[in-house]
């Protein structure tokens, strides 16, 4: 099978390890010498493209499945949109306008897309209801990564992941020195964000559907915070309810949206496709951080 990953950034450089060491070929695509040259040390071949540019998009070679992965660099709402729904746009009109098309799509979304549930459990078929200017436009590209890769004569699967973390983004310190909000965390280790997708391409599941990626726990934010620091042998810190923070003068629109925003993310669909986790849980996947910041390492 052969694979290109557009934006092979953070999850996109461990997709391409999983699928060369099980024997598959995988393309990663960026647009800088510095992620092309990350590309090249990941092991895997590299293409320097824009996901915007459908005429640099023309150097991918054809494959048999496109992974659009492109991220807007935390930028807001016009960013995301020239990203998530042009870039796609782009990219599936580029690959489906070739003689020889891909078979499938899968586009990496964001659990952001529901909303706020006040807690409750959210799962595929929970009507999505985004907060934000830029959940907006992720709502958009879910809508675009499922129906328009039909008119090509192939199918879009739509990967929401939860709130990511591993390797160079455990953000230690914000828990183990707070204070910590309350509300929940919605996880999933970066290996297994790449391995559910690997998973679907693979055995060739979830085709034209939605699958949340996440893990088997939501996590209290308090609750995960002490137990980090117990863990870590070092005082559980401060702790903030949602109206003590939201009575901060710092707090943007857009802040005040996510300390309200709160759900619980479930995972059984991917279980049921018969997907195994490497990280089931928080407690698995932060062994390795933990371990690391008792030896006296900081700034994981």
């Amino acid at each position: 099978m052969n694979v290109a990953i557009l934006g092979c950034g953070h999850v996109g450089l461990e997709l391409g390890r999983q699928l060369t060491d099980r024997g598959h070929e995988a393309i990663g695509v960026r647009r800088s010498d510095e992620g092309v040259g990350a590309i090249e040390d990941a092991g895997f071949e590299a293409v320097q493209a824009d996901v915007t540019d459908r005429e640099g998009l023309a150097a991918v070679p054809d494959v048999d499945a496109v992974v659009f992965a492109a991220s807007s660099g935390g930028r807001g709402a016009e960013a995301a949109r020239e990203v998530y729904v042009e870039g796609l746009r782009t990219a599936i009109e580029q690959f489906g306008g070739r003689e020889d098309s891909p078979e499938r799509l899968v586009y990496t979304s964001s659990t952001g897309v529901h909303g706020d549930h006040d807690g409750d459990w959210v799962d595929e078929e929970t009507p999505i209801e985004p907060t934000t200017e830029k959940t907006e436009v992720l709502a958009e590209a879910e809508r675009i990564a499922r129906e328009l890769p039909v008119e090509y004569g192939f199918e879009g699967t739509v990967a929401r992941y939860a709130g990511l973390y591993g390797p160079g983004r455990y953000r230690l310190e914000r828990y183990l020195e707070g204070p910590v909000t309350e509300g929940y965390l919605n996880m999933v280790h970066r290996d297994d964000a790449a391995g559910a997708v690997r998973y679907l391409l693979e055995a060739d599941l979830a085709r034209g559907e939605v699958v949340q990626v996440v893990d088997d726990e939501p996590a209290r934010k308090w609750a995960f915070a002490d137990w980090l620091a117990e863990q870590c042998g070092v005082e559980q810190p401060p702790k903030r309810t949602k109206a003590e923070r939201l009575a901060d003068d710092d707090v943007s629109e857009a802040g005040e949206r996510r300390i309200l925003t709160s759900k619980r993310c479930a995972n059984e669909k991917l279980r049921e496709l018969g997907y195994e986790f490497a990280y089931p849980t928080y407690r698995e996947g932060y062994r390795d951080a933990i371990e690391a910041y008792r030896d006296g390492e900081r700034g994981l």
